[in-house]
């Protein structure tokens, strides 16, 4: 085993390590007692059934990850990554359509190999709990659409970069950098107008009180509001959301109808101001410049190793080629990935702090923020007591509890 396979390995050893001992302790920090905060919306009843859905949830997800890890090994363990790419290279076809077919069958394979569990996860475990409201058929349509925008989109893109890569020299990194970034902002653009209303339907929310509410509060706070959106997040599921996303003439607030139905108009107000909190503090902007400068540094690093005998040798690899490093920095690149993922939490968790506290001071009533963020958690059999270290590790939300009472300060000092 050379240094290259030893470091992937013990990377992908870590990183299932530390996701198992966060979930051991999270589902010890479970606690029967209904925190006081949260007696006016879980009952009883609701409370354990919030617990069970936290423990099935975590020992499901548990071996999912199993799975995951014995497939790659075993892949890896018995040269598959070689025997496809020797089977590719006997088609004759050049290094940039073979590049491509050798990538999507690597997606593709790991897509069918998770699908049962996708299945399951949705049709059972959903459906056991009262989440799902998928039909089979719209499952099914979903999954197609997906794999149909993987290679509309990503494959020019993974194209792009192969070509680049064999052809531009030295400077390849830079002009991956360049188009990928050019790529993400387009689809920025895209994203809300073309791509999302493949899936969800979107329609402009009704003349009457709610309207009234929200436009009222884009009014006072000098938030150029063009519409609110109403999506049929029913379709799909009983969980609630709301959503900013897009720039300039193409930023669009959603709303689903689940949320709709479930909250009082100041409520859906106190969510909305939230949602412009992101915007009014910078976050959306602080984040897509944090994506751009995460790209120049996967490219830098990925020119620095691709040329390195090393790294193909790991895997078995009879032939060098820009396809298959780039599968394969992608698994030494993990320890990287998991350290700025445990920093983007810890600013995606300031940010959320932050949006929570501008809609409570924009509407003038904490209360309300609060009462919709129990109701969600309620509705959503949320996790009221997760362990530090699972939060520290996972979520890009502080706890409920944190944020409730982060605002119970608020609502306390007006």
């Amino acid at each position: 085993m050379n240094l290259y396979a030893a470091v992937i390995l013990a990377a992908l050893l870590v990183d299932f390590v530390l996701k198992l001992i966060a979930n051991v302790l999270n589902l010890k920090a479970l606690r029967a007692e209904l925190p006081a905060e949260f007696e006016d919306v879980y009952p009883a009843e609701s409370y354990a059934k919030a617990q069970q859905y936290t423990r099935i949830a975590t020992q499901f997800g548990f071996l999912t990850s199993v799975f995951d890890l014995l497939v790659l090994l075993v892949f890896w363990l018995f040269g598959g990554f070689n025997l496809l790419d020797v089977w590719l290279r006997g088609f004759g076809f050049g290094s940039i359509v073979t590049g491509l077919l050798f990538i999507g069958i690597l997606l593709l394979g790991r897509t069918l190999l998770n699908l049962p569990f996708q299945v399951f996860s949705t049709f059972v475990l959903e459906q056991h709990f009262g989440f799902n409201r998928m039909t089979a058929r719209t499952f099914v349509l979903d999954l197609i659409k997906s794999l149909a925008l993987s290679v509309i989109l990503g494959g020019p893109l993974a194209a792009a970069v192969l070509w680049l890569f064999e052809y531009a020299g030295d400077a390849a990194w830079l002009y991956c950098w360049g188009v990928s970034t050019v790529f993400l902002l387009v689809l920025l653009l895209v994203f809300p107008r073309w791509i999302m209303p493949l899936f969800n339907r979107f329609e402009p929310l009704g003349e009457g009180e709610l309207r009234d509410a929200l436009s009222t509060y884009a009014d006072d706070t000098g938030f150029a509001l063009a519409d609110v959106f109403v999506i049929d997040g029913s379709r799909r599921s009983s969980r609630s959301n709301a959503f900013f996303t897009g720039f300039g003439r193409t930023k669009r607030i959603g709303l689903y109808d689940t949320l709709i139905e479930k909250h009082t108009v100041k409520e859906l107000v106190a969510i909305l101001a939230h949602e412009v909190g992101h915007y009014a503090k910078g976050h959306i902007t602080k984040g897509l410049v944090l994506g751009i400068l995460h790209n120049g540094l996967v490219f830098f690093l990925l020119s620095v190793v691709l040329d390195h005998r090393g790294l193909f040798d790991a895997f078995k690899m009879q032939h060098m080629s820009i396809y298959a490093g780039l599968v394969f920095f992608a698994l030494l690149y993990s320890p990287v990935e998991l350290m700025l993922s445990l920093f983007l939490n810890v600013m995606s968790r300031k940010h959320e702090l932050e949006a929570d506290r501008f809609a409570a001071e924009t509407t003038g009533t904490p209360a309300a923020l609060i009462s919709a963020l129990k109701k969600l958690s309620a509705d959503n059999l949320s996790n009221l007591t997760p362990h530090p270290f699972y939060v520290f590790l996972n979520h890009s939300h502080p706890p409920l509890c944190q944020r409730v009472a982060a605002l119970r300060e608020l609502e306390a000092a007006s």
